[in-house]
């Protein structure tokens, strides 16, 4: 089964011109969708950002610094370069509004693995600063991954059903954390493909899903996870996966000031 569907991934990071990874069925580029998700505004998730290649949203990403946003690492895999990528920032909407800036450079984590979403994380540098408001804010990374059963939002852009249609306007969901140990379990289907880089977050019938990477997962004020994969959308037995803030924590500090 793995093998098919990494055949289906290749075949689709082709067409999107990065490497998708497993799970999510995949979390792709140019889809973007909240399982489940109820209307807001930027607002109330200020750090999210739509990353945008030849002018088209496909990832999500949280601003953490006027000059710097946090996205997933498989949202910036060859051949996709800085000159393609902008960033739309204090927009409800993934369109328009807001914000628009140019990609100067981005860096992703050098250890990042596409067959087992280790380190799924990457910095992306503005070409020029934003202007910080009550709808562009920087949010703090977290120092140490939330409980099991801690709350949890994840936003984004995009349908409210898997193979649905998509939203121009910005969507979130109230979730749970879900801990290592717990989503390593036999309580849910991942079992051994959960890693230490790794956080999960569950709730019934909602989840972030395709064209949501990037994206934040947010608890206690602070970002504690990026959306990174998972199988299908909101299935009861496999919660989504997130990278671990806390747990690359270290990385991004450094990587912000050489990207």
């Amino acid at each position: 089964m793995f093998v098919q569907i990494a055949t289906l991934l290749a075949l689709l990071a082709s067409s999107y011109g990065a490497v998708l990874p497993m799970g999510l069925e995949p979390l792709s580029p140019q889809s973007g969708r909240i399982v489940g998700g109820t209307k807001t505004t930027i607002a109330d998730h200020p750090w999210q950002v739509s990353l945008q290649r030849s002018g088209s949203h496909y990832c999500g990403g949280s601003i953490i610094s006027n000059t710097i946003i946090v996205t997933a690492a498989h949202c910036l895999l060859s051949p996709i370069t800085a000159s393609v990528l902008k960033v739309r920032a204090g927009s409800s909407y993934r369109s328009l509004g807001g914000s628009l800036v140019q990609v100067a450079a981005f860096r992703v984590h050098e250890e990042y693995r596409t067959n087992t979403k280790m380190n799924d994380i990457a910095v992306v540098r503005l070409k020029t600063k934003l202007t910080l408001s009550s709808t562009i804010k920087t949010i703090q990374l977290a120092t140490s991954a939330p409980g099991h059963g801690a709350a949890a939002s994840i936003s984004g852009w995009g349908s409210t059903s898997y193979s649905g249609s998509s939203s121009s306007q910005l969507l979130y969901v109230d979730t749970r954390i879900v801990g290592r140990g717990e989503c390593a379990s036999s309580t849910y289907g991942y079992g051994g493909t959960i890693r230490e880089t790794m956080i999960c977050a569950a709730a019934a019938n909602k989840d972030a899903c395709q064209g949501d990477s990037g994206g934040p997962l947010v608890s206690g004020g602070q970002l504690v996870g990026v959306v990174s994969w998972g199988r299908q959308c909101a299935l009861a037995n496999y919660p989504g996966v997130y990278a671990d803030v806390a747990a690359l924590r270290q990385w991004l500090l450094a990587a912000q000031k050489t990207v």
